[in-house]
């Protein structure tokens, strides 16, 4: 099933899922309403449990996204950018880190700003060996502002993060790589297959363990909520809970 809505589409093959951000003329900018069709995506694939991975990526041979569609935040007042653009950020990206699939992305070329930002907030990072990276937003007078601070010190550690950050230089795979930005480096042409081949490997186990260590991992809160509710639940004790509930009396709990 395909999805077209603007900007961003949606494919869904089997067990893989496929996110393109498709704006190549513009190297794949992200707009406000991009922001929404992403979010409303991301809600599709989480609720399908036939899908056990997604991958994103950018339309074209030249960027992944070259993050903000500048054009668009730059005309916000600044009340505006809070209420709207920036929060619609950090609730997007906060819904990728935490959709209950594992994420791929498939870095094809510039990864710059919101376009890094989008692709630290995945799991698993792959790009072509012409990728390039940066979080140039200093260097226009701004810093970043969908999570990059957090994301970006939490996967190459506080003085890279700062070096990126406040240089707003840019740097090549190689040293995404050796930093632990992305997880490998494959050639432009086998991009794609090296993706899919990873997401089929991975779709291959039992869905629910994997997206159970995913959230293991990342320290959920909510999903260890989760985890120790249905236990609880499902324990003797539970079932005598909700029986005493629904017959009226006070329930009878041994510790099991």
């Amino acid at each position: 099933m395909t999805e077209d809505r603007g900007h961003i589409r949606l494919l869904l093959e089997g067990e893989v899922a496929f996110l393109t951000i498709d704006r190549p003329a513009k190297l794949n900018a992200v707009g406000p309403d991009m922001l929404r069709e992403l979010e409303d995506h991301l809600a599709v694939i989480d609720r399908d449990r036939d899908v056990r991975v997604a991958i994103l990526t950018g339309a074209g041979d030249r960027a992944f996204s070259v993050g903000a569609d500048v054009h668009a935040w730059s005309a916000l007042a600044p009340l505006d950018m809070w209420r709207s653009w920036v929060r619609d950020g950090h609730r997007v990206l906060e819904r990728l880190v935490s959709i209950r699939q594992p994420t791929i992305a498939a870095i094809n070329g510039f990864a710059f700003g919101g376009g890094l930002e989008l692709a630290l907030a995945t799991d698993i990072r792959i790009a072509a060996e012409k990728a390039t990276f940066a979080m140039p937003e200093t260097t226009i007078g701004t810093l970043p502002g969908w999570l990059g601070t957090r994301h970006l010190s939490d996967v190459i550690g506080t003085a890279r993060a700062k070096q990126m950050i406040f240089s707003g230089a840019r740097i090549d795979a190689a040293t995404a790589e050796r930093w632990g930005m992305i997880n490998e480096i494959v050639p432009f042409a086998g991009l794609h297959s090296r993706a899919l081949e990873l997401a089929t490997a991975i779709a291959a186990n039992a869905p629910i363990a994997v997206q159970l260590a995913k959230a293991a991992i990342d320290r959920d809160a909510g999903a260890l909520e989760a985890f120790a509710g249905a236990l609880a639940a499902g324990a003797e004790d539970g079932r005598e809970g909700i029986a005493a509930f629904r017959e009226k009396r006070a329930p009878r709990f041994t510790g099991r």
